[in-house]
């Protein structure tokens, strides 16, 4: 495990979807937390739910058969409106498949939301 929990939450999650396991348990954050949701928006999870262990919390996860795979983006570039498309060919196999998270001085949210509002942001994170 690594000083960095979005990467070690979606490690996990890669590794449960490679392993053909359906769920899996994450260390909890505010950030790992907006990342789930903006997934769950995109039917890459079913759902997930914040289990308090006292211990800073955990999140279980139900995986959707619909994801292929997740990664990180490092270093977390920062990037305008214009840019977005440049590392959408650089991170995702195809146009219009898959979606790069990005946080947002407006919260997270995926790229083609970002470009609809015409905001640029930081570069979080990858899923197919």
């Amino acid at each position: 495990m690594s000083q960095d929990l979005l990467n070690d939450a979606l490690t996990s999650m890669r590794n449960a979807i490679y392993a053909s396991k359906r769920s899996c348990e994450l260390k909890a954050s505010k950030l790992i937390g907006n990342v789930l949701k903006v997934m769950q928006e995109n039917n890459y999870i079913e759902h997930f739910e914040y289990i308090d262990d006292r211990k800073g919390g955990k999140f279980k996860v139900t995986l959707s058969t619909s994801m292929n795979t997740c990664g990180i983006i490092k270093p977390r570039f920062a990037v305008k409106k214009t840019e977005l498309e440049k590392f959408e060919a650089r991170y995702l196999p195809g146009q219009d498949f898959g979606i790069i998270i990005v946080t947002t001085p407006q919260g997270v949210m995926d790229h083609s939301k970002a470009k609809k509002l015409g905001i640029g942001g930081k570069l979080l994170a990858y899923v197919y």
